[in-house]
């Protein structure tokens, strides 16, 4: 008996520890033989956490330059992210070297500020990663649309040309210091012709500069002061500046702000409420797009909109945008209850009073708000009343 207890507690741990073994790894490195760069290139995949728990989910992917010595921080920075709702779970992809500035540098640079006759790979290095990486990522992995493209100092560089020269091709753009003193400072003059032209760019672009000393950073202002002065239509720019802060540490010092201001808050700001109704599902279209999955707005979002309205006295819009959430929540008393607010504000007792019977109907004595629909009723029942006796 005592040999039988042993034997099934063996075949339980080896059971159980094979089942471990077997589990699907979440970092894979995977090496291309790429035919453009006619050589081998290594890339570090880090997945979700949530990858193989949901096979029929999609993620969007962050293109990181520099290898895989920036997982990390990227990957704690968009968790916690994640976890606070303020960002989607994130396929990485960390892009190994091999040769930094031929393969990052879109030009030679002959400045004497930075190695001399060297670069110049930059488009090249794109076109593998437009024409090899990023198949074989979409190929292997179950990827979204959304797409990023993250790279420092010549790294930066090489993620400004992306963004003018190719800007099907990633949706943001984060440039940590980028070096755009490199060379003749083509990538400044080129980013600069590229959003002069453009009326509209829906677009993403994080920039931010460290304790650089002048030239660089004069160059630097001049890129961020154009961007600031003349930016299209959609086109959204977040830019940090660290006066204590070394040019190596860049990435670290602005990885938070980067990532949460590249997704659109789940909460629409009234600040986006540009066009009624139609702005927020446009909004939201967005988010969605954002985070690879259908996101709507919830009830109390919807109701605060309409709040901001009221107070600013536009009852046309915010009738507007009750109704909507109404349409969006029908079986919600909250809903209602707004509708009647802008109703009663607007001084339409009948209406105010029709839409607050509509949520004591959708709600029990004992929940919340009962007594706060009651109240209502009450004040606009006198209020009609009134109104009926001064006739």
């Amino acid at each position: 008996m005592f040999y039988a207890k042993v034997v099934l507690t063996t075949l339980l741990f080896l059971l159980t520890t094979s089942s471990l073994l077997a589990k699907e790894p979440l970092t894979i490195t995977k090496t291309l033989t790429s035919k453009i760069l006619s050589e081998q290139r290594t890339v570090t995949i880090l997945l979700p956490d949530s990858y193989y728990k949901n096979k029929q989910k999609v993620f969007p992917v962050l293109y990181r330059l520099d290898g895989k010595e920036n997982i990390p921080l990227a990957s704690a920075v968009l968790n916690k992210l994640h976890r606070s709702g303020a960002a989607p779970e994130m396929i990485i992809v960390a892009i190994e070297n091999t040769d930094r500035a031929r393969d990052l540098a879109p030009t030679v640079n002959y400045d004497p500020r930075g190695p001399v006759g060297v670069g110049g790979g930059g488009d090249k290095f794109l076109d593998f990663i437009e024409k090899e990486l990023i198949p074989e990522i979409n190929r292997t992995f179950r990827t979204h649309d959304f797409k990023v493209f993250s790279g420092a100092s010549i790294g930066g560089l090489l993620v400004l040309h992306a963004m003018q020269s190719r800007p099907h091709l990633f949706q943001g753009h984060i440039a940590y210091s980028p070096a755009v003193w490199w060379g003749d400072q083509s990538t400044l003059k080129n980013v600069k012709s590229f959003l002069a032209k453009r009326q509209t760019f829906d677009n993403f672009l994080y920039i931010n500069i460290g304790s650089e000393a002048a030239p660089m950073r004069d160059i630097y202002n001049e890129l961020h002061s154009f961007l600031a002065n003349n930016r299209p239509h959609k086109f959204k720019l977040t830019a940090d500046t660290f006066d204590d802060v070394p040019h190596a540490m860049t990435s670290a010092a602005g990885v938070f702000n980067a990532y949460h201001n590249l997704f659109l808050s789940l909460i629409m700001p009234s600040s986006a409420l540009t066009d009624g109704v139609n702005s927020i599902k446009q909004y939201y279209k967005q988010v969605s797009f954002q985070r690879a999955e259908l996101t709507l707005p919830e009830e109390w979002v919807l109701r605060g909109l309409g709040y901001e309205l009221v107070d600013a006295k536009d009852f046309v819009g915010a009738i507007e945008i009750f109704k909507y959430n109404i349409e969006q929540n029908p079986t919600m008393a909250s809903a209602y209850n707004g509708l009647a607010y802008a109703y009663e504000q607007n001084k339409q007792y009948a209406a105010s009073l029709e839409q607050v019977n509509i949520a004591l109907k959708l709600t029990k004595k004992d929940d919340e708000g009962y007594n706060v629909y009651q109240n209502r009723k009450h004040r606009l029942v006198a209020a009609i009343n009134s109104n009926q006796n001064d006739f």
